[in-house]
């Protein structure tokens, strides 16, 4: 029989930005987004649905994200079609001895969390799911077996020969949180191609995640195999470049598999530079940001109030200071009503010379120079003032960027070691 399913990833239900005044549009656009996956889900009829991880933003979400997931799911309950799903990085909680609302809800019924055993040889073993326990690390449906293995890191490589020896079906689909190098844009989390190809001997459908543009892989002749829906909503500023959507795929009992890449809308998200060369102000710069900001956001159709980063660029006659956060997103506003904006100052100082014009320093070299001075004030941290800088920024950002939970902050720390880790 021919067997029909969605497959998407990288959901990340829970995403906002944390004061910023616009914390509940925000949190919606990906609900939004998945209930319209689901609901494609039931008009297509299909007989299941796979998660390929990162369903949630973090592992610790609110109540109120964890009730609302529930909302979604329950039409694709009803309709009888299984959610199956494995665990991306995001959906890991740092504490292991609690259990994951991603093992909450698969308990529950709402959806299949697929994760193997370990064998004491270090191998997998993929036993079939329980619905009474909500556990397993494989699922048939219609015929087709359905294996799943979420985020297992930088060395899922070397996992590939395991996976592969503990299969003993045919019709296999395996879902696994993983990127593939060369296509994925994330930088940890992934597998070279000639790495990969093992699988699909073993697998007829290798479901992918992590990387959030969509791709696909070939064997050398020419059968795609491997899959990767990216996410469906633009969750990071970049993503606009990418195509948004999600796979319904035909699988039949004999011959090729036929997917359908089928595109969602996310909120618009433009990410511009603006050039401020030779500014001589600061009001000749914030009326270039102006005028260039319109003709940027012009060829955007969409009603909704867009997503916004500004890179400033260029050499000024004024101190990049000047042009604050506060004053810059009024002169925004002037132009459009951004529902978030972040800001990028790159703009350095020209003084006159007698021998022509100095570049100074940019705004960014003179804040790591003083942080730099700030660390090496401290003996236990002389010789790594630079390691101790970026890690001060990279807190700085993630705070900022308002979607920072205490748990990635404590990831980042965690991450660290030195004296006061």
């Amino acid at each position: 029989m021919t067997v029909r399913f969605i497959h998407t990833s990288d959901i990340h239900l829970g995403k906002t930005y944390r004061f910023a005044g616009c914390e509940a549009e925000r949190y919606g656009d990906f609900f939004d987004t998945f209930r319209g996956i689901v609901a494609d889900a039931i008009a297509q009829q299909v007989d299941f649905v796979l998660v390929g991880g990162d369903l949630f933003h973090t592992g610790q979400i609110l109540p109120k994200t964890f009730a609302r997931t529930i909302e979604l799911l329950q039409p694709l309950r009803e309709a009888g079609i299984p959610c199956i799903a494995v665990e991306g990085n995001h959906d890991w909680i740092h504490r292991r001895d609690s259990i994951s609302w991603m093992e909450a809800l698969s308990q529950l019924g709402y959806l299949h969390l697929l994760r193997p055993e370990r064998t004491s040889e270090g191998g997998y073993r993929f036993e079939p799911f329980d619905r009474e326990t909500g556990s397993g690390g494989r699922i048939e449906v219609g015929g087709v077996n359905i294996y799943g293995l979420g985020y297992i890191g930088s060395q899922a490589a070397a996992h590939v020969e395991r996976i592969c020896d503990a299969v003993q079906t045919r019709r296999n689909i395996l879902l696994f949180h993983v990127g593939i190098w060369s296509y994925s844009p994330v930088e940890i989390g992934n597998i070279h191609p000639d790495d990969a190809l093992p699988l699909a001997h073993c697998f007829d459908y290798l479901a992918l995640g992590h990387g959030h543009k969509p791709y696909l892989i070939k064997t050398p002749e020419g059968r795609p195999y491997g899959f990767n829906p990216g996410s469906p909503d633009c969750v990071n500023f970049g993503e606009e470049r990418y195509d948004k959507g999600y796979y319904l795929v035909e699988f039949p009992e004999a011959g090729p598999i036929s997917h359908e890449f089928r595109t969602t809308a996310p909120r618009p998200m433009l990410v511009t530079k603006i050039d401020l060369e030779g500014a001589e102000n600061v009001d000749e710069a914030l009326s270039r940001l102006a005028a260039q900001l319109g003709e940027k956001l012009a060829g955007i159709e969409d009603s909704r109030r867009v997503l916004l980063e500004i890179r400033l660029a260029g050499r000024v006659r004024f101190h990049p200071f000047e042009l604050g956060r506060e004053r810059l997103r009024l002169a925004v506003e002037e132009v459009c009503r951004p529902l978030h904006i972040e800001v990028k100052n790159h703009l350095s100082l020209v003084a006159k010379g007698g021998e022509g014009e100095t570049v100074k320093k940019s705004l960014a070299e003179i804040e790591r120079d003083v942080l730099a001075e700030l660390v090496g004030a401290h003996d236990q941290f002389k010789g790594r003032e630079t390691e101790m800088v970026d890690l001060c920024l990279a807190l700085r950002d993630r705070v900022l960027k308002g979607d920072a939970e205490g748990d990635d902050l404590l990831g980042l720390l965690e991450g660290w070691e030195g004296p006061c880790a």
